[in-house]
């Protein structure tokens, strides 16, 4: 495995596990897109942070709050107790790029929010393991979307996960829903970025004024989680663990 790989990976992962402290009531996403640059300039001399200028996004991260789902913008809104928090990151370090997100609970959340952000985080490994050499991704999208539908919750159609390593993102687009035997074959060596995105509500989106920020329609809560891996002839390796 690549040792560039493997550092853009674990860099990824701490800057996300640190921002479990990071984030509270009376921050905003700026404060967490500051503190995600600062880190890497401080901690992290010679990684970028491709997000920022990628088709002109204007940060280095993706903050997304509450009904914004991903690619929020971040911006000077003031973080609220019973907010939920996505942020994706994309690290790059020698050629090669490692992608991940998580969702942050702000406070005390009502036991459904909570079990969307559960049921997300469960999704995703759902989805990882499915993501062996022989299956395809339609495999993938078909355990995925059962999981999600089964608790009671929806899938996003619009945008979904993607190969990933020398480029930031690359051929094959890893759905979050699908059929059994449709789709690209996943083959030993391939590195996917796999990220369930799921709806408290209906999966119908809209994109927000800042043209980036991808919206629930109906207003409902969303979470999101995503991990970059490489495909073995064994288990699943998580680059972003």
């Amino acid at each position: 495995m690549n040792k560039h790989l493997i550092n853009a990976g674990k860099a990824a992962a701490e800057i996300l596990s640190l921002l479990e402290s990071f984030i509270a009531a009376g921050r905003t996403g700026l404060d967490i897109n500051r503190f995600i640059e600062n880190h890497v300039e401080k901690y992290y001399p010679g990684y970028t942070l491709p997000c920022k200028g990628y088709g002109g996004f204007p940060a280095a991260s993706c903050v997304s709050i509450n009904n914004c789902i991903v690619h929020g913008v971040p911006d000077s809104r003031i973080i609220r107790n019973g907010d939920l928090v996505k942020v994706d990151i994309v690290v790059e370090m020698g050629g090669w790029y490692a992608d991940s997100a998580r969702t942050y609970i702000v406070g005390e959340v009502p036991p459904d929010v909570k079990r969307l952000v559960e049921v997300t985080q469960k999704a995703l490994y759902v989805a990882i393991a499915e993501s062996r050499p022989g299956k395809r991704t339609g495999d993938v999208g078909y355990v995925t979307q059962a999981y999600v539908e089964k608790e009671g919750f929806s899938v996003m159609r619009k945008y979904c996960g993607h190969g990933i390593g020398q480029s930031m993102h690359a051929e094959p687009s890893v759905p979050n829903y699908g059929r059994r035997g449709e789709g690209p074959e996943i083959k030993e060596g391939m590195i996917l970025a796999v990220e369930p995105m799921v709806f408290m509500g209906k999966h119908e989106i809209k994109i927000g004024p800042d043209k980036w920020s991808v919206l629930a329609e109906d207003g409902a809560m969303t979470a999101h989680f995503e991990h970059t891996i490489l495909v073995t002839k064994g288990d699943p390796v998580i680059i972003t663990a």
